[in-house]
């Protein structure tokens, strides 16, 4: 049997061209249009970059925080006390609908922020036991800017009662923030009217004397702190039978406490007889005593040595006079 031949390629010849392989390779980009198209790149990061830093230090960036990062107690804190039903209503709504409004905060160090405004958020967040809070980076000049935007946003979201607003003013003038407590109230309070301003001014006065002996201060109405705040600045023994009953009675509930403060403020103030001025001692054994009547100044003489002999020296020397 004969081999078949294998068929090869045949050699190129005269009449027949050659193909040059197909290379896939991309055409070389010119040198300077390169380095221009790297620069541009650089240049648009750098900005991008650069934009990014501005609305961080603007507070314009909103950040999601380690909530273990945050430190709520950084400030002295406006709010005294929280309510109870607001607390369970705020925590219902992050858990239906989630944070939609940032805290505030300020950073103390590589990863470490204090809190400035927010601090209900946080308290929900933490019931919640959540892992992350959203949170604007504010840079306040001075400490005195700080407590004013933790004040004014509280004023304008749930607002404070009269009692939180004097106990702040009076915080900040004792860290030295401001030189009196009424140059804090005017800082801190700067859009509130004079009259208003006046208020906090009065609560102030309840804050300074009675300070943490009042359980339930935030539940003292306008008017009766005022009529307080009255009384405690000019009586000063309506402030020691006041003292006396809040530690006797250690009320246990905010209504108590109202109670005892206007069921001590209705009482009367005691009255006292006038002392009668004391005989002083003259010469030996004889006594004067010196009274104010309707017809004029009346004189006592009374002693062992007031006898009928001084009776007659004493007229005598009276007609010579």
């Amino acid at each position: 049997m004969a081999k078949r031949k294998r068929l090869t390629p045949a050699r190129g010849d005269a009449g027949s061209v050659e193909r040059a392989p197909q290379s896939h390779a991309s055409p070389l980009r010119a040198p300077i249009a390169h380095v221009a198209g790297e620069a541009a790149t650089h240049a648009a990061l750098e900005e991008v970059a650069d934009a990014f830093q501005s609305a961080r230090d603007a507070g314009r960036l909103l950040l999601e925080l380690p909530l273990e990062a945050i430190e709520g107690d950084h400030l002295i804190r406006d709010r005294v006390a929280l309510d109870d039903d607001e607390m369970r209503s705020l925590v219902q709504s992050l858990q239906e609908r989630g944070q939609q409004t940032p805290i505030e905060v300020l950073e103390l160090a590589p990863g470490r922020y204090g809190l400035i405004s927010g601090w209900r958020r946080l308290q929900a967040l933490r019931q919640l036991q959540a892992d992350t809070i959203l949170a604007i980076i504010r840079k306040p000049d001075t400490a005195a800017d700080a407590y004013l935007a933790m004040v004014e946003e509280n004023e304008i979201r749930v607002g404070l009662s009269y009692f939180e607003r004097a106990r702040i003013a009076a915080k900040a003038a004792e860290l030295g923030l401001y030189p009196t407590t009424a140059k804090a109230v005017q800082a801190l309070f700067s859009t509130a009217s004079r009259s208003k301003r006046s208020k906090i001014n009065s609560f102030v006065t309840l804050h300074h004397v009675l300070g943490d002996m009042l359980r339930f201060p935030t539940a003292i109405a306008e008017r009766l702190g005022l009529a307080l705040a009255a009384r405690l600045d000019k009586d000063a023994g309506f402030v020691v039978r006041l003292k006396d009953r809040l530690r006797k009675a250690d009320p246990a509930t905010a209504e108590e406490e109202i109670a005892l403060l206007s069921e001590t403020l209705a009482d009367r103030p005691q009255k006292t007889t006038p002392r009668k001025p004391a005989a002083e001692e003259v010469t030996a054994g004889v006594f004067l005593k010196t009274s104010a009547g309707r017809s004029g100044l009346t004189l006592s003489l009374s002693g062992k040595a007031v006898t009928p002999e001084f009776q007659k020296r004493l007229q005598a020397w009276l007609q010579q006079q």
